[in-house]
């Protein structure tokens, strides 16, 4: 089903843009094609047997996973594929490209696993949980601890400092008060600091005051 999908040269594009990955591993579908797999997928007693075949053989494959599993409607049982999955994920886009829709009707029961998520070693679990909290938490249920979750986060791998500078330049859009206490105080390391502003200043969400005044709070870099 996926070879029948395959454009040679997106492939090459993806593998560009994922090069942590050996490019063999790459087929090169366009994601409305793995989503419409996974769409057909869904439901279906073939589901159940893609996602109990662990680790998967292709990239593609292991996106067309979490897009099942992020259409699972009970609470438990999406808990439960996400945990199961997370350790197999290898690369930035297969964190990122599933937004699990159930979570949002359960933020009291997700985020104790959010946070399990942010402190674990491996970096895309750390990355995906990261996320979440960026999705499902920086609005009516925000809370200035949530900016100490992600700020306390250390590491040098450059896919999970992304995130975190991607998640502060949000909450700067979103909860600029607290957040931007957090900047003044320099909580993150300095990379991670100016990055998250240069994010913040080409967000079209931060108003053009609040831009002013961060281009006074980059730091220099480390050497």
């Amino acid at each position: 089903m996926l070879m029948k999908c395959q454009d040679a040269t997106y492939r090459d594009f993806q593998a560009k843009l994922v090069p942590n990955i050996p490019k063999e591993t790459i087929i090169g579908v366009r994601t409305p094609d793995m989503r419409a797999i996974a769409k057909k997928l869904s439901g279906t007693e073939k589901e159940a047997e893609f996602l109990s075949i662990l680790p998967h053989r292709y990239y593609e494959e292991n996106l067309i996973h979490f897009f099942i599993v992020s259409m699972i409607k009970d609470f438990d049982k999406c808990i439960a594929a996400v945990e199961r999955f997370l350790p197999y994920v290898d690369c930035w886009p297969v964190s990122d490209q599933s937004s699990p829709r159930v979570f949002k009707k359960n933020h009291g029961a997700l985020l104790p696993f959010v946070k399990k998520w942010i402190a674990s070693s491996h970096v895309y679990t750390a990355r995906f949980g990261i996320r979440m909290l960026m999705n499902e938490f920086l609005d009516g249920d925000f809370k200035s601890e949530y900016l100490e979750l992600v700020a306390s986060r250390k590491g040098d791998d450059y896919y999970l400092k992304m995130m975190e500078a991607w998640f502060f330049a949000t909450a700067i859009a979103k909860q600029y008060d607290a957040s931007i206490a957090c900047i003044e105080q320099h909580r993150l390391e300095p990379w991670t600091h100016n990055k998250a502003i240069q994010k913040a200043l080409e967000s079209f969400r931060v108003p053009d005051g609040h831009k002013e005044y961060l281009k006074t709070l980059k730091v220099p870099a480390k050497a």
